[in-house]
């Protein structure tokens, strides 16, 4: 909402209590805040939070329990019992950890400067409190604190967070205010303005880089302050500025009594956070705010109506509804002012920006269940999207707090902003959004340079490869839809092109999606193996990625029975993967992985090849199994609604398969009646006669009383209201919509793109002469090839093989009727001249090969990716190699480059040791290098372990570094095995 500041009529109560009659008058019979658990998601690794916030609320106030680790990026997690405080920002489901602002602990006695904030578990650190004193429900939450004998209570308005206190008798009450709380403090200040009021400013840098809070905090109570600076305390100071700064208010409470505390937040300035709390919360009325914000919550949950679910259905469900509209999150002061991305405040005028979009995973279900719910949301989503790029020239990734965090893949904003306009959400500048949508497309960044130019991201220069492929196929698939409707025809072909990326990493010979390294694909290949081609998956979870052109894909495996045979293979596969831990992939199905967003469309797919009742049947297994109202009742980390917004269109009936279209995929009802409430005020009700507990199947359906055998569904067959009516059964009905013509469409118009050819014989290191072999997927094209030695034309010709004896790259290109030319694959290969080879070398991480032992002497340097296969990495193992130069030669000079990146859990190695011999077996001490990079050191470091002798003869080299074995005791993965990565050893 945007309220004139200055120009309030009415108070934030008397609005909710207005807006609390307008729920189609259903208010008092209907209530879903009921079955709303908050604390569904806080166990396991959901990452959710208990505390108080509303509907895309600027504050959420909640218990800060866990201040690290990747089960502590909420800041809560059902498994502790002690809480440092109660900070006013939280994030729900992330899989990275940042917020925890400005944080409150009420306490007893002397205050302690460490009390409010410190490392989990020590003695005198927060206070313990008991699992049942805990309660919470929509805008509220309350707890009981042992140590101090206080009852905490939270609610919240938009922009304020309120603090109830219930002191017991004791000795003298405090409530701290702590701004140091998790995140590095690059600058905050805090002021205390009169005996009721305090006001202050915290600057941070976490994962947003740089985040700018303001607040002010008003007292129903009197206080005596005193501040504390660097933890030491500042008597008869009253404001003060530093990157330490703490604040005891004492308050005359001996007897017990009750302290309400109200704390307005901004992004723009103490004014606009004092504007907060004059707008939304002028009384002392803890229980009329609570109310109000139960109503608020009432009147957004009440859109979607369900009947005849059980109650662990209906606990489930709109707890689910409940975490979908937990964000974005208002980023506006009452008067219209913002902080943008340029740092700069700016002011919305007839729309209001949001933040904390989490586009990776929310594009595919969260931000398609808004368009439906939240239309005049979704479009202020977009317009804020077009600011950002105004001030940063580009759209978001994921933005966190005015800031991009460049976290994850793709530029799925291009999803949103087109799924919207698809969805006849259209009142924002399409000529902007157009030329947005090319600046994030066309920059060189994040592996774009080599997706332009070659059509797909190679996998020897960019991490997660075979996935950014994907994910900017389907993004640039959006990009042409959105440009086809407004009417740019050129922007469409040019994008349609690019949107067939898919076929370059799909590998004919098996069907998957393999990675492309120097012109081949990997090999070995297991599907199963998790690996840094692809993003928190594998090649069975991003080999479905294409649903931009699933028809495409489908012909390109086949055809639809074979399709569908492929996705009984996942479904049927053994649920284990190999290769790295990636504690995202939960919820196996065989190998789809619900627990993590790549896999959430692929049960849908079966819609597409003809067999319905097979999506059925898994997303009703997936609905049943994965989804529990326990506190560890998600597969996965809940990664802002997407998690749940997967569970309430599923549960519902149907699914955005492909946002960008409009098109849903038609599953199975979960209840046997459900009513969207649409803001038009237009009803669209789902029957299943005869569903329930295994009862997935559809027998037969209807829409508007007419026969509907088809299963797909548009937006505009939802928003025109009416009802859409299912007969289920507990057997498969194999003929209903199974026609070719029934399934949604998903197919891409325009030339059809010759895959790049690719290299199938032909090692990238070799002696001597070889014969390189090379191949396309589209079995008519022609491969035209060009030999060059540095830019220099050897040869060129038309075939499948060319034979090389020097260093030369291969470009290649193919040609088929009726398809627009392969872009230009180029393929290097390295000559070594002399016979040297490595011998031996201790077993490597098998994620990190670096294509094989000569890769330590083939005089490629490795960047500073350790992802890339120029590096080898070695867990928990010293490295051991011997090198056979193949002849004796003088010597005076050895070295090796070994990386360095904390964060990533590798470390420099103590240090290193070489030796030098003559026969391969006596071996004489060549020198000995110690490691003096500091094992916390932030960022890649690359350093070469050298050493210096006087000159002898040698044939053999042996190389050893001593691991640290262990992550140190300070780091997160303490107790754990660390690696060292080598790339080159040097010889002179």
């Amino acid at each position: 909402m945007l309220l004139a500041h200055g120009r309030l009529v009415r108070h934030f109560t008397l609005l909710c209590a207005c807006l609390l009659w307008a729920v189609v008058g259903r208010a008092t019979e209907f209530d879903p805040v009921r079955f709303v658990d908050p604390f569904i998601g806080t166990g396991g690794h959901g990452h959710t939070y208990p505390g108080a916030t509303l509907p895309f609320g600027m504050v959420q106030l909640s218990p800060d329990t866990r201040l690290d680790g990747w089960d502590g990026c909420s800041l809560y997690h059902d498994d502790d019992d002690r809480v440092f405080g109660f900070s006013h920002t939280h994030l729900s489901g992330t899989g990275v950890g940042d917020y925890g602002d400005v944080l409150f602990l009420p306490a007893r006695g002397t205050p302690h400067w460490h009390l409010a904030y410190g490392r989990p578990a020590g003695a005198g650190e927060g206070s313990r409190f008991r699992k049942a004193t805990e309660t919470a429900s929509p805008g509220y939450y309350a707890v009981t604190l042992d140590d101090p004998h206080v009852r905490v209570e939270l609610t919240a308005t938009p922009r304020t967070g309120w603090h109830r206190y219930t002191f017991a008798p004791g000795d003298s009450a405090f409530v701290l205010v702590d701004l140091r709380s998790r995140d590095e403090v690059i600058a905050a200040s805090l002021r205390v303005v009169n005996d009721h009021e305090i006001e202050g400013e915290r600057r941070s840098r976490g994962w947003a880089r740089d985040q700018r809070l303001f607040f002010v905090a008003r007292f129903s109570r009197p206080f005596h302050a005193l501040l504390a600076i660097d933890s030491t305390a500042a008597p008869g100071r009253t404001e003060a500025s530093g990157r330490d700064l703490q604040a005891a208010l004492e308050f005359a409470l001996r007897r017990g009594g009750v302290v309400v505390a109200k704390v307005g937040l901004s992004a723009v300035d103490v004014t606009g956070a004092r504007a907060a709390l004059d707008a939304e919360a002028p009384g002392w009325s803890f229980d009329s705010t609570r109310a109000a914000a139960r109503g608020l919550w009432r009147q957004a949950l009440a859109r979607i109506e369900i009947q005849g679910g059980t109650p662990a259905q209906d606990t489930t469900f709109y707890t689910a509804l409940y975490h979908t509209l937990l964000q974005p999150n208002l980023y506006q002061d009452v008067d219209g002012r913002y902080r943008g991305h340029d740092g700069a405040v700016h002011k919305a005028q007839g729309w209001t920006p949001y933040t904390v979009f989490s586009l990776w995973d929310t594009f595919r279900a969260a931000h398609p269940l808004y368009t439906l719910l939240e239309p005049a949301r979704t479009r202020d989503f977009v317009r804020t999207f077009l600011a950002q790029y105004e001030q940063s020239g580009r759209l978001p990734v994921w933005e966190l707090a005015g800031n991009e965090t460049d976290c994850m893949i793709g530029y799925h904003a291009v999803s949103v902003i087109a799924d919207a306009y698809a969805k006849g959400i259209r009142d924002f500048d399409t000529n902007e959004a157009l030329a947005a949508m090319r600046a994030s497309a066309e920059a060189d960044a994040r592996g774009l340079a080599d997706y332009k130019r070659r059509g797909y991201v190679p996998g020897e220069r960019e991490s997660e490869s075979v996935s950014k492929t994907l994910e900017y196929a389907y993004d640039d698939a959006c990009i042409a839809r959105f440009a086809d409707a407004i009417g740019r025809p050129a922007v469409r072909d040019s994008f349609l092109l690019r949107a067939q990326a898919w076929r370059h990493v799909c590998d004919p010979a098996t069907g998957f999606m393999r990675p492309r390294i120097g012109a081949r694909f990997k090999t070995p290949f297991d599907p199963t193996e998790v690996d840094f081609h692809f993003t928190e998956a594998n090649s069975w979870q991003y080999s479905f990625f294409v649903p931009q052109d699933i028809e495409g894909h489908m012909a390109a495996l086949g055809g639809r029975a074979r399709y569908a045979l492929k996705l009984d293979s996942l479904f049927g596969a053994t649920p284990h993967t190999s290769g790295r831990e990636q504690a995202d992939i939960t919820g196996l199905i065989g190998q789809y992985a619900h627990g993590n967003e790549p896999s959430h469309h692929i049960a849908y797919l079966y819609d597409y090849a003809g067999q319905p009742w097979k999506t059925q049947q898994i997303v009703r297994r997936i609905l049943d199994s994965l989804y529990t109202p326990r506190h560890d009742g998600l597969a996965g980390n809940e990664d802002c609604g997407q998690m749940s917004a997967w569970y309430v269109l599923s549960a519902l009936g149907f699914y955005a398969v492909t946002p960008g279209q409009d098109a849903y995929a038609i599953g199975t009802p979960l209840f046997p009646k459900a009513t969207l409430h649409l803001p038009s005020g237009k009803d669209f009700t789902i029957t299943a006669a005869g569903g329930g507990t295994g009862r997935p199947y559809i027998r037969s359906a209807s829409l508007a009383g007419r026969p509907f055998d088809r299963c797909s569904l548009t937006q505009g067959e939802i928003t025109a209201g009416g009802a859409l009516a299912f007969t289920m059964s507990a057997t498969p009905e194999r003929a209903w919509a199974a026609a070719p013509g029934a399934a949604p469409a998903s197919r891409l118009g325009g030339p059809r793109v010759v895959p790049a050819p690719y290299v199938t014989a032909g090692l990238a290191r070799f002696r001597g002469a070889q014969r390189v072999a090379f191949a396309c997927a589209d079995t008519s094209a022609r491969i035209r090839y060009g030999v060059y030695e540095h830019d220099s034309l050897l040869v060129r010709g038309t075939g499948t093989s060319v034979t090389i004896d020097r260093t030369a790259t291969i470009r290649l290109r193919a040609f088929a009727p009726g398809a627009d030319a392969s872009p230009e694959e180029e393929a290097s290969f390295r000559h070594i001249a002399d016979d040297r080879r490595v011998v031996s070398v201790t077993v490597p991480h098998r994620a990190y090969t670096a294509d094989g032992p000569d890769a330590l002497i083939d005089g490629v340097r490795g960047g500073d990716d350790f992802r890339l296969p120029t590096w080898m990495g070695f867990y928990g193992t010293d490295m051991d190699a011997v090198v056979d130069l193949g002849a004796e030669r003088a010597l005076d000079h050895l070295a090796t480059g070994f990386l360095q990146d904390q964060n990533s859990w590798i470390f420099m190695p103590r240090g290193v040791r070489y030796q030098t011999s003559l026969d391969g077996t006596r071996y004489e001490a060549a020198g000995e290098v110690a490691n003096t990079v500091d094992e916390h050191a932030e960022g890649v470091v690359i350093r070469d372990f050298a050493v210096r002798f006087a000159p002898r003869r040698a044939r053999y080299v042996r190389v050893h570094a001593t691991a640290p074995i262990q992550c140190p005791g300070w780091h997160k993965g303490a107790g754990n095995r660390s690696f060292i990565f080598a790339d080159e050893i040097v010889f002179e």
